[in-house]
């Protein structure tokens, strides 16, 4: 639908002074404040993503992906037969087996999912995206997160964006795919918002801000623009897209703000794994500090939480 690309015009003074108020909300308190923070636990994509990645940090991964928070603290808030979880273990296409493995010997059912697509670059040719996203899925991964060609952005290819995105999403088979829009590298929100409507269009089940290595990852302002996106894409179609936020997202405070954003522009429905991730590497360190010293009362030392 590119009549409906060619007429987007994106505020960005308007997004950026909503941005300023959203960083200045106050965040809730007391067992409301741990009660959203278990809420963003079910709600992490819990990733690692370096060049030393091995089957016995994945191992690790895994079993902190089960045991997000300790048994004890969980008991306390009457929590600990709720089977809270995180929502995905994210890897590279080649840890994915290792995930795999550790996930089913740990007895539960949380999925794996696995970058693709050239990440976190997007500068390979299209039959190698294919091709490492088929092998993906193939060593078991249940969600892929793939990553679009800036320069189509940067330079308004929107059919070839589209084309590109749709034969990903083909490639994907069964597997739920997120759409990576790397959105520090787009340009402008108008683009921003334009790109997410291309992603969903084409198929994406989730369109998420970043890769989380670019200079600037998830930003409230990009947040904004791509919740609009999805809401009005949800108007215009009646299909519910997801959205995910990731890099740079390291703090108990900032997932709740995340949280109170999604609800405030998608609406409480929004709320759960299925429509909402959040991509970090060591924010359920600092969520798990939170809780324990909601329980407490004291602050954790180091070995109060071997595991985070």
């Amino acid at each position: 639908e590119l009549g409906w690309i060619s007429k987007v015009h994106v505020n960005r003074p308007a997004v950026v002074r909503h941005a300023e108020r959203i960083k200045k909300w106050r965040t809730v308190k007391g067992n409301w404040q741990a009660a959203w923070l278990l809420k963003a636990v079910t709600c992490i994509d819990l990733t690692t993503l370096s060049g030393d990645d091995t089957p016995s940090n994945v191992h690790r991964l895994c079993f902190k992906a089960k045991h997000p928070i300790r048994e004890d603290l969980l008991k306390a808030l009457d929590m600990h037969d709720k089977g809270i979880t995180v929502g995905a273990v994210c890897v590279y296409p080649a840890r994915v087996t290792d995930a795999v493995n550790a996930l089913k010997a740990a007895g539960c059912n949380i999925p794996v999912a696995s970058v693709a697509a050239g990440f976190p670059s997007g500068q390979t040719s299209l039959e190698t995206k294919l091709a490492e996203i088929k092998l993906a899925v193939e060593y078991g991964a249940r969600e892929i997160d793939i990553v679009i060609s800036r320069s189509l952005v940067l330079t308004g290819q929107w059919e070839g964006l589209y084309e590109e995105i749709r034969q990903c999403r083909e490639a994907c088979g069964e597997a739920h795919m997120k759409t990576i829009l790397a959105t520090g590298e787009l340009g402008s929100l108008a683009n921003v918002y334009k790109a997410s409507m291309i992603a969903m269009m084409a198929g994406s089940d989730f369109i998420k801000t970043s890769t989380g290595k670019e200079v600037e990852n998830a930003t409230f302002p990009v947040g904004v623009v791509m919740m609009r996106a999805i809401r009005e894409f949800y108007w215009q179609t009646g299909n519910k897209v997801g959205f995910k936020p990731a890099g740079g997202i390291r703090t108990a405070k900032e997932a709740i703000t995340w949280l109170m954003l999604v609800k405030e522009e998608l609406g409480v429905e929004w709320l759960t794994p299925e429509l909402f991730r959040l991509g970090a590497s060591s924010l359920l360190e600092d969520i798990e500090k939170q809780i324990f010293y909601h329980v407490t009362g004291s602050y954790a030392l180091q070995h109060d939480l071997a595991m985070a």
